[in-house]
């Protein structure tokens, strides 16, 4: 069991936004925009230095809207449903090749497009990659995944976790280490199964993360969780120290707009707001 927090690399004085890493998230679409700009402001908070949001072309307006400092690229949709078509895979999968690391799933609708695009970053994509929400809903229950030279960060809740093992969500819930333990190893993933004490895995380490509350029990908080640990990946951590540290920092901004705001009225976009304050609380 490890219990040390992973320090975050220390920036050179000299180092420019391209030292600090190009991030990708691939999210979002028509009446899901949310997602997208959620996760692309919580890269930007988390130390990226470059950030883009590709996003259907149907969303695309209103994600460059959410935050000027970050770029978007608009992928082909299909005009019926507003979510990614066939021909946004090869544009995708060409953003994620010339990145440092990516981020694919939130609101982008679970679709065989998803669960496509997903298993070619995992193949054709060297760079640090999660993989959140519907991209791993895409995947099917029990996939067999490409094996990676660098282990891809999966971040499923209970119920996910569920769907992709086929089990109950009470049978995951009776033993979450050893469930989350099982499925790194069966995968060769890093395995962030959220929930109170977010249990971190690659199938030999295992770490527990004692941040966060119920507050943060909102639609959009995973949204961010993806948007940190992808800028954590831009900064060249390992994905299970940055799996360990980005667990750490998302409950703790939760724990400091709590303070501020209450259980009650807190939302996602307020974890964004209080992760520099978190930060500065590592050093």
């Amino acid at each position: 069991m490890s219990n040390l927090l992973p320090k975050l690399p220390a920036r050179d004085p000299e180092s420019n936004k391209g030292t600090h890493g190009r991030g990708l998230l691939i999210a979002g679409c028509v009446g899901m925009s949310g997602a997208a700009v959620l996760g692309g402001k919580a890269m930007l908070r988390s130390g990226a230095g470059l950030v883009t949001v590709a996003t259907s072309k149907g969303a695309q307006p209103i994600v460059a809207l959410g935050n000027p400092c970050y770029m978007t690229v608009g992928l082909p949709d299909d005009p019926l449903t507003g979510r990614l078509a066939q021909s946004a895979v090869g544009p995708a999968l060409q953003q994620a090749l010339e990145k440092d690391a990516t981020g694919v799933g939130p609101g982008l609708g679970t679709s065989e497009i998803i669960g496509q695009l997903v298993r070619l970053l995992l193949e054709q994509a060297r760079c640090g990659l999660v993989i959140d929400a519907d991209g791993l809903n895409s995947l099917g229950k029990k996939p067999a995944l490409p094996k990676r030279s660098t282990p891809a960060v999966i971040t499923p809740h209970p119920g996910e976790f569920a769907r992709l093992t086929g089990q109950s969500i009470s049978e995951v819930q009776a033993d979450r280490e050893g469930n989350a333990r099982r499925l790194a190893r069966e995968l060769g993933v890093v395995v962030l199964l959220k929930g109170h004490h977010t249990v971190i895995t690659d199938g030999e380490r295992v770490a527990i993360n004692k941040t966060g509350n119920p507050g943060m029990a909102r639609g959009g908080s995973g949204d961010v969780l993806t948007g940190v640990l992808v800028g954590l990946l831009c900064q060249q951590m390992p994905p299970f120290e940055a799996a360990v540290l980005g667990a750490h920092v998302h409950g703790l901004a939760g724990d400091l707009a709590r303070e501020k705001l209450g259980e009650v009225g807190m939302i996602a976009s307020d974890l964004i707001d209080f992760l520099p304050a978190a930060f500065l609380r590592l050093n």
